[in-house]
């Protein structure tokens, strides 16, 4: 007597795929022109967002020197102890030295917010993020001139 062979018990993960794409992939016919703008202008929006993050985050440096500084000054006037003064004072070091690594960051930043601003524009594209990519390099400029006045 011959032994027939059972067929596979097939468990719901042993199913073949059918298809390799993602749900989160766009359908094969929209990844034209359409796919290629959205992300630039999302691109520049998010590069906008950096912008004015990097820009928020130098002005909470700028303000924390201020304050340090404030505090150190009070300390000395009222004859604080050496350690605690020493320790106020490296403190204080520390957010001066913030202030330039912003800077640093913030300068790419805007370069790379303009460069693909005058992309855009060149392919002349027109929406909200580009007015509002252009006012966080208003922004940025402004903030930097004020730097450079204070200099």
């Amino acid at each position: 007597m011959a032994k027939v062979a059972s067929p596979p018990i097939l468990f719901p993960l042993d199913v073949p795929h059918t298809s390799n794409r993602r749900a989160s992939q766009p359908p094969r016919g929209l990844a034209g022109k359409a796919t290629l703008r959205m992300a630039t202008l999302r691109s520049l929006k998010i590069k906008a967002s950096t912008c004015r993050r990097a820009v928020r985050e130098l002005r909470s440096y700028e303000e924390e020197v201020e304050k340090e500084a404030a505090k150190t000054a009070a300390m000395k006037e009222r004859g604080a102890d050496p350690y605690d003064l020493k320790q106020q004072e490296n403190v204080l070091a520390e957010s001066r030295m913030m202030v330039p690594d912003c800077n640093k960051r913030l300068e790419p930043t805007l370069a790379d917010l303009k460069a693909t601003l005058a992309e855009l524009k060149e392919s002349g594209e027109n929406g909200a993020e580009i007015g509002d990519a252009e006012s966080a390099i208003t922004e940025v400029e402004t903030l930097f001139k004020q730097t450079e006045d204070q200099l």
